[in-house]
């Protein structure tokens, strides 16, 4: 038999800012890329994030048709196509398929306010103490909102689907996704990963029948194949099967090579998350559930940091306005310019020390919290306050990996960084210095598209299993070791100054929210 010409996948990546389209060798090497730059969302009114549902498909057409002018290879060498996709954003679509409304992008802050009465289920979760939490959920799920808020909408939907299952859909004719792409105020049971049971309490907590659902596959499965139509709008050929990969943050995991719980994966993006796959369920930040692995059976533990590296994007966009005059003067990007800035101050801002809530969560930080910054001194400039947003960030995210290895008992060996920070030295020494911890740097990116790729290949065959095609794709690049005396310094601040910080500021926190009533908690709806 004549070995297969076929030894390239296809990952298609629609993130929060880009949708890319890009080409992997079976070594995990990128063989050609190209990313659309998109709006992440409109507001119609403030607190809301909104955005066109065929807008995402047209830019992710447009993606994959400026990728095959630079693809050295023929398109008949592709083997498989997978996708990863931005997770949270949710789509509803009539019986011929289309989009009765914009998407709600899961950067949306609405709530609801008139949730349904759960008869006997509020009882019991009152006497649980949970009440709050279920409400909080209700009050968070689109859904919801669409019932109440437009009736007609939701008495047409046909679908009520993830980004990813509208992608899907459009992709091959089919209302299917991947278990791994299922995060959000839905009807799902993350412990089984299947769509909840029939007496579950979601199906009461929420307006979505099982028939508005799409069919799952497990990561790696075939979802279907490219349809007619998509490929006339692609360019990608057709019949080329469409392996199930998962959420963008499940396949940065996977692109990192993080697939035992004693690798941890540290994402720098929009969110800014740490991540550790294990076999078993637990809940890292109870009642949380970990969600779905981009490996088959497996779960990602996780800490969430909401708004992330966004800290970052804000302080450049209010006070990076000289850097990047200059990087335009000088021909160089920005980004060299704020890594200056960082090597300006010395490890710890000379005690600014700040607490990246600037989202609030359910436990902690709670409902009421809020982002701050203390220790200001006449020292401090401006460098001083985007190296502390660098250092909180690190701190957080250190704080939830000790969460998480007090949770399963083992402790992290292996870290790896992704993300668009992951680009700055300065951001990776820091946070080499904060974990005490090596902080590996992948050779690519990519990683989300990356972990989409490893899907497609294992699941067409060109990998026998996760395990080897982990080995064979994925690849450690620079290495940043903690600094022995930035070490000590960070060590101190974490734990005398960080560590107590929420606890003396949540009766403030607590105080603000009374007087001002905002932030609004869910129980008060």
């Amino acid at each position: 038999m004549m070995p297969s010409k076929q030894k390239y996948v296809l990952a298609l990546d629609n993130g929060t800012q880009s949708i890319r389209a890009i080409v992997f060798d079976l070594e995990g090497q990128i063989v050609a890329k190209s990313q659309v730059t998109i709006e992440p969302y409109v507001s119609p009114q403030p607190g809301w994030a909104e955005q066109d549902a065929d807008y995402y498909w047209q830019s992710l057409c447009r993606a994959c048709q400026e990728l095959w002018p630079q693809l050295p290879i023929s398109r008949s060498e592709l083997a498989a196509v997978s996708l990863s996709c931005q997770r949270g954003t949710v789509v509803n679509v009539d019986r011929d398929g289309k989009p009765l409304r914009p998407a709600i992008v899961w950067l949306d802050q609405r709530q609801e306010d008139q949730l349904p009465n759960m008869g006997a289920w509020d009882l019991l979760f009152s006497a649980v103490g949970q009440r709050g939490a279920v409400r909080h959920f209700q009050s968070q799920a689109e859904a919801i909102w669409i019932r109440q808020q437009q009736p007609e909408v939701w008495r047409n939907t046909h679908k009520f689907l993830m980004l990813s299952g509208y992608h899907c859909y459009r992709l091959t004719g089919s209302y299917v996704d991947s278990v791994a792409s299922q995060v959000g105020y839905i009807p799902f049971n993350y412990k089984t990963q299947q769509w909840a049971g029939k007496r579950d309490w979601r199906w009461k907590a929420l307006p979505i029948t099982p028939t508005m659902l799409p069919g799952l596959c497990a990561p790696g499965e075939v979802m279907g194949s490219i349809s007619a139509e998509a490929a006339a709008q692609t360019g990608i050929p057709e019949g080329l099967p469409l392996v199930a990969a998962g959420s963008d943050k499940a396949c940065e995991v996977l692109g990192s090579g993080c697939v035992r719980p004693d690798m941890a994966s540290l994402s720098y993006g929009t969110t800014a998350t740490y991540n550790v796959t294990c076999d078993r369920y637990f809940e890292a930040a109870p009642p949380i559930p970990p969600y779905p692995a981009a490996v088959p059976d497996a779960y990602n533990a996780e800490i969430m940091i909401q708004r992330g590296y966004w800290m970052v994007s804000w302080f450049k966009r209010e006070f990076g306005l000289r850097e990047k005059r200059l990087a335009e003067q000088q021909g160089i990007a920005p980004e060299v310019l704020f890594d200056e800035l960082l090597k300006e101050v010395p490890p710890g801002s000379m005690g600014l020390t700040l607490q990246p809530y600037w989202s609030p969560g359910l436990r902690e930080p709670g409902p009421e919290a809020k982002g701050a910054i203390i220790g200001f001194g006449d020292v401090h400039t401006r460098a001083h306050i985007y190296r502390a947003i660098i250092e909180g960030l690190a701190y957080a995210l250190r704080a939830g990996k000790e969460r998480v290895e007090k949770r399963t008992g083992t402790a992290i060996q292996t870290l790896r960084v992704s993300g668009g920070g992951s680009q700055s030295d300065q951001a990776m020494q820091i946070t080499a210095d904060v974990f005490g911890l090596a902080a590996e740097r992948l050779h690519t990116c990519e990683t989300s598209g990356l972990g989409a790729a490893i899907n497609a290949a294992v699941g067409v065959g060109l990998h026998s299993d996760y395990t080897s095609a982990v080995s064979a794709m994925v690849h450690k690049g620079e290495v940043f070791t903690p600094l022995a005396d930035n070490r000590a310094i960070y060590n101190q601040l974490f734990n005398d100054v960080y560590q107590k910080m929420y606890a003396r500021l949540n009766p403030i926190y607590r105080s603000i929210r009374d007087i001002t009533g905002y932030p609004r908690l869910p129980q008060d709806a």
